[in-house]
């Protein structure tokens, strides 16, 4: 199995195009001024793309190597959806909708892109980031939980219920 590299700069420039091609379309559509958003190409694992919001910073992350891998459609699936999430936000307001509830299919339709959640990619060859595993059981079975959910659990900030039993989760010591 042969490793997939990264996208090159010019794929790069194309993808800033494309995106910059979209928030101009958006911007027409909606008659409202979009500000240019920063994108990465550092997302890593099985996500093409994520719209990110930290402490009012927007920007917009992209797997280089899933790009790479499937150029074409990341240009014309992934990035129109990841900017529909950017206008969706500056339109509605992040926490007034659902992430891809109908304002944010009414922009992918706009853009004349179907509105699909996710991308079905064969990930070979890509670089994936697989979590550790935690054993926690109920009172009728064992679950794994990733280490992010174990870590939440771990410091008080989250408990999970059995979605079966609806009893709590305890991790096996």
């Amino acid at each position: 199995m042969s490793e997939i590299n990264p996208i090159t700069e010019l794929q790069k420039q194309q993808v800033l195009n494309k995106a910059e091609y979209y928030m101009q379309q958006l911007q027409t559509a909606f008659d409202i001024s979009i500000p240019k958003i920063n994108i990465h190409f550092d997302l890593k694992g099985r996500c093409a793309g994520m719209y990110v919001v930290r402490k009012k910073q927007r920007h917009i992350r992209f797997n280089s190597y899933i790009f790479s891998k499937y150029f074409q459609n990341s240009l014309i699936t992934t990035v129109p959806h990841e900017i529909a999430h950017y206008v969706s936000d500056l339109v509605y307001g992040i926490k007034n909708i659902k992430p891809h509830g109908k304002e944010w299919q009414s922009i992918m339709h706009t853009l004349n892109v179907e509105p699909r959640v996710t991308g079905d990619y064969d990930l070979t060859g890509i670089p994936v980031r697989r979590q550790q595993r935690f054993e926690y059981q109920c009172t009728c079975m064992t679950h794994q939980l990733t280490s992010i959910r174990h870590n939440r659990v771990q410091q008080g900030r989250a408990y999970y219920l059995c979605q079966k039993c609806k009893s709590p989760i305890e991790l096996i010591k």
